[in-house]
This record gives C-alpha cells, sequence and structure tokens, in this order.
C-alpha cells in the first residue's frame, strides 16, 4: 500500500526530530532555545508585515528585552520606530538650509516627526498595560489610532518637500521613509494582537 506524499513527510519529520533527541546531542541551552524561540516569533510574525526584510532585520537584532508574545513583539517594533523617529528628527535639526520653502518644509517636518514620537510613546504606554474583554478592543482601538496618526505625520512630512529638488529632498525623503516602514511594520504587528 503506497502512502500518501504527505503522511510521508510527516513521518520523515518525525523521524528527523526523533533522531535529533536520540543521537546523544547536548540539550539546547535555555538562553539559546529563548533566542530561537524568541527570532522564531520574528520571523513567522514579520513573514505579511507591509516591509517583512525591514521587519526581521529590526526586530531580529533588537537588543532590548527579550521577545517571547505578540505584545513583546509589538512593543518592540514600536520601540524601534521611536528610535528611529528621535534620530531622523535629531538629522532634521542638524540639517542647514537656506531658502525661505525649504525652512519652512523643514520646520513643519521637525514638528510632525515630534508629533509622531508623542504618539508612539502614548502606544508604547497602552501595549504596556493591556486589559481582557471591552477595555481591550477601547485599547486596541486606540493604538491603531496613534500608530496612524503617527504615520500619516510622516507620510505628511515627506509631501512638504514634493516641490523641493536636490539632495535635501532625497536626505529628508530616505530618514523619513526608512521611519514610516519601521511604523508601518509596528501597526501591522499591533494589529495582529486583535486575532
Amino acid at each position: 500500500m503506497k502512502m500518501p506524499l504527505l503522511e510521508t513527510l510527516l513521518l520523515a519529520l518525525f523521524l528527523l526530530h526523533l533522531s535529533h533527541f536520540t543521537s546523544g546531542n547536548k540539550p539546547v541551552s535555555t538562553s539559546s532555545a529563548s533566542s530561537s524561540s524568541s527570532s522564531d516569533i520574528v520571523r513567522t510574525s514579520c513573514v505579511h508585515a507591509s516591509y517583512p526584510t525591514i521587519c526581521i532585520r529590526t526586530l531580529s537584532s533588537y537588543s532590548g528585552s527579550a521577545i517571547n508574545t505578540p505584545q513583546d513583539l509589538a512593543q518592540a517594533a514600536v520601540k524601534v520606530s521611536l528610535s528611529r523617529a528621535h534620530k531622523a528628527s535629531g538629522f532634521l535639526s542638524q540639517l542647514k538650509v537656506e531658502n525661505k520653502r525649504e525652512k519652512g518644509a523643514l520646520s513643519d517636518c521637525i514638528e510632525q516627526m515630534g508629533d509622531s514620537m508623542d504618539e508612539l510613546r502614548k502606544t508604547l504606554s497602552e501595549l504596556k498595560h493591556l486589559r481582557k474583554g471591552n477595555a481591550f478592543k477601547w485599547q486596541m482601538s486606540n493604538l491603531e489610532t496613534w500608530v496612524s496618526a503617527a504615520l500619516t505625520n510622516e507620510d505628511t512630512c515627506l509631501d512638504g518637500f514634493k516641490e523641493i529638488d536636490g539632495k535635501l529632498r532625497s536626505d529628508v525623503k530616505r530618514k523619513i521613509t526608512n521611519v514610516a516602514r519601521v511604523t508601518s511594520n509596528a501597526l501591522y504587528l499591533i494589529n495582529r494582537l486583535d486575532h
């Protein structure tokens, strides 16, 4: 009697898994086991994010507290976004511009990045205190609103440079796009908490 392909594959996987435990290998240390489960949750959670490669890269190398749950992962993603927004804001503050239009766009952008950071700070604070039931739905609504507002601020910042050409525009676009991508991933990971 022929075994169906799926059953054959499952049996092969089971035997491979079993051989790992019976071949005298040393047990995996707890720290590498937790870092392994941490990288597993990052990979499986990031696979459908808006920017999966950036999601995996930024969160796999995240050096904050351990990532063991989807909530930990969402917090880490918001912290990465907040950090990038802070760096971008510092970068923008250092730029020297000559004409009035550039100064106006830059000033507006710095203000929007400040607003974006405020939204992300509120998000992070709320993420640390998620509750169950109706309170959870209310909190999720707030989280989605705040991170969406942060993304809107980042987009609005870029819009201010549409009429400006040259190095200033490309530098600002590079920095803010980077922030917007990690923020978009953070929003995706927050939305996953609701499922």
